[in-house]
């Protein structure tokens, strides 16, 4: 039975998080909180949530509010296991102990707390200024939205983009000498490769050695979490089917497939069971499935692509994969942009095209270089402009590592753009 947090608790707890708030110096993101007085932040653990918040606290602070009307609550805080959402208004009895002032309420991976929506409700009928996140992709749901009754403005988290990257390691992106001279140039393909590598976890941006940083991560959070909350006992299914996912990024996957990748290195693992581990692994944000627009509803579900929430996975993962990452990096930019419900497509049916954007009406392809001697450049070509007869392509687009130019073919405009161009476009 859950033993109900003592007040004395909370209140230690929420005495010290003031202290850890103000220890981070934090890298402005391209996030901000302001505009709405409610909103949900949802996204990967270490994605940088927490540091969003910890800015708009040090911003309020800075401009002369006081940690009298301030709450800022770290739900991963072991002291605060077993509470429960009744235990919820003891916050503000805590808070009203401390200061008489109404607090503006910063609550930290609350999706610990089983049945949050109805605090988070009640709280926002009150009127009050309210910043939650989690890290669950459940908080995205309808169902959520519902218990929530459109209180909240809820936006997902990714790890940094480039052009946050280059800031987080001391260079303007909109500085046009960031590429002009020979020497600058080679500096800023250096830390774009390392990004392209390594990928955009805030904690990891700035890190000399950064591969022993994912690795914790990845066996902290992405095996460790979705293991234990899960009750899997079977982790070496679930290693072999993420390593595996790794290793086919740029293809479709269907649950049958997957399911025979598994069983083929000798782990007896059911449809029904792989299905789960998927929709776990969704659910922790490690996997962000892309569908095919010209599929059914049934066949959108079951036969997606599967990229990963950052590129440093990946590269632990598999081997031999620059092509991989190239296609992740710019699935991962276009999600950003534009969410991953509903937002982003490939279009596979007679013709491959790796992405659609149907808000935009744009079609990306994705293509190491220019220069293959495989004809793949041909094959990308022919593609997107096959799929004209199909969808509304505005926009052409063949996305390389470092290549670029104008394509004319038969009246189309094709742009062929560098990924490092690609990524720092608004």
């Amino acid at each position: 039975k859950n033993i109900m947090v003592k007040s004395e608790i909370l209140r230690e707890v929420m005495l010290e998080n003031r202290e850890e708030v103000m220890r981070h110096e934090v890298i402005k993101r391209r996030i901000s909180l302001d505009g709405f007085d409610r909103q949900v932040l949802v996204g990967a653990r270490r994605a940088g949530k927490s540091y969003i918040l910890y800015g708009k606290i040090q911003e309020l602070i800075a401009a002369g509010y006081t940690w009298n009307e301030i709450v800022y609550i770290n739900f991963e805080d072991e002291r605060l296991a077993g509470m429960t959402v009744d235990d919820l208004n003891m916050i503000l009895e805590v808070h009203s102990g401390l200061s008489e002032k109404r607090p503006m309420l910063f609550l930290d991976e609350i999706q610990n707390v089983d049945g949050w929506e109805r605090f988070a409700r009640r709280i926002a009928d009150n009127k009050f200024t309210v910043f939650i996140t989690g890290s669950n992709a459940k908080m995205l749901s309808t169902d959520v939205n519902a218990a929530l009754g459109g209180r909240y403005m809820t936006r997902e988290v990714f790890p940094m983009q480039f052009d946050e990257y280059l800031k987080a390691n001391g260079k303007n992106p909109a500085d046009k000498l960031l590429t002009a001279t020979t020497a600058a140039r080679g500096e800023f393909m250096g830390l774009f490769e390392e990004y392209f590598q390594f990928g955009g976890f805030p904690e990891c941006a700035t890190l000399p050695v950064k591969r022993d940083y994912l690795m914790s991560l990845y066996q902290k959070i992405f095996l460790g979490d979705i293991a234990a909350r899960h009750r899997i006992e079977n982790v070496f299914a679930l290693r072999i089917l993420f390593r595996k996912l790794a290793e086919s990024v740029k293809q479709p996957l269907s649950f049958t497939r997957a399911t025979n990748i598994v069983a083929s290195t000798g782990t007896k693992i059911g449809k029904s069971t792989v299905i789960n581990y998927l929709g776990y692994a969704s659910e922790a944000y490690l996997i962000l499935p892309v569908t095919n627009i010209a599929d059914s509803l049934e066949d959108k579900v079951s036969n997606p692509k599967y990229y990963f929430i950052d590129n440093g996975i990946i590269s632990l993962l598999a081997l031999d994969i620059r092509t991989s990452l190239l296609e992740n990096m710019v699935a991962l930019k276009l999600i950003s942009s534009y969410g991953s419900k509903d937002a982003v497509y490939f279009y596979n049916h007679g013709v491959e095209v790796d992405f659609y954007i149907p808000q935009t009406e744009t079609a990306i392809q994705v293509c190491y270089a220019m220069n293959d001697a495989e004809g793949t450049f041909e094959r990308e070509t022919r593609a997107l402009l096959k799929l004209r007869s199909r969808l509304s392509c505005r926009h052409n687009i063949i996305v390389t590592y470092d290549d670029e130019g104008i394509i004319e073919t038969e009246g189309v405009r094709i742009e062929v753009i560098p990924a490092w161009k690609f990524l720092l476009q608004p």
